[in-house]
């Protein structure tokens, strides 16, 4: 785990690692005098703009877990409001990025495609040497263009983005290719106790 801190479905967030503010931002003036230093204006600005970058990612994660914890009707559904934050796509990218995400990939996988429901979407399967998910438009489901002007490939991986950065790349197929394996049965949207899909012998927030 990332920074020493463990996270569950069904506890609070534990940290096991002290990371005191004063000090992490003293460490980063370091770094931008260090750079100064050099004499390199561009290196000084391109460092400036990534903690800019970051510090917007991390309020902007921040901002909305609290929102979604404030929200009343969160605190009735279902597992509490760690559903709705481990269903948020801002939050569980952090969640990701920091391997603090409880649920397993084949969840995560469904929660991402639950975001993209306009184009229906199912799992084939999910090459693991190469981190390829191959999924297919249900029938009737848009391979094409939403109303949005998305594509399912689009949209599903902007989604996987988020959800499950282990995704490497998309393959959409129309529905109803001949020859085509079992689908991977992958539930959208499950509680945060859910039992995790079981991929098929034959093997995506």
């Amino acid at each position: 785990m990332s920074a020493g801190t463990t996270i569950d479905a069904t506890k609070t967030v534990v940290a096991t690692k002290t990371v005191d503010a004063v000090q992490t931002g003293r460490r980063i003036e370091d770094v931008l005098d260090r750079l100064a230093a050099t004499g390199d204006p561009a290196a000084r600005a391109a460092a400036e703009e990534l903690v800019q970058a970051l510090m917007d990612f991390y309020g902007a994660g921040l901002a909305r877990a609290l929102h979604l914890l404030s929200v009343p009707g969160n605190r009735t559904i279902p597992g509490g409001p760690t559903t709705a934050l481990l269903g948020d796509e801002l939050v569980a990218s952090l969640l990701v990025l920091h391997d603090l995400h409880p649920e397993d990939r084949a969840t995560r996988i469904g929660r991402a495609l639950d975001t993209v429901r306009d184009h229906d979407l199912e799992v084939v399967d999910f090459d693991e040497e190469t981190g390829t998910l191959r999924l297919r438009a249900a029938a009737g489901g848009g391979c094409g263009c939403a109303g949005s002007g998305t594509t399912a490939q689009q949209a599903a991986e902007d989604a996987l983005a988020c959800f499950a950065p282990e995704v490497t790349a998309v393959e959409v197929r129309p529905a109803g290719r001949p020859g085509e394996p079992a689908l991977l049965q992958i539930g959208n949207g499950p509680g945060p106790r859910a039992t995790p899909a079981r991929p098929a012998p034959a093997k995506a927030p």
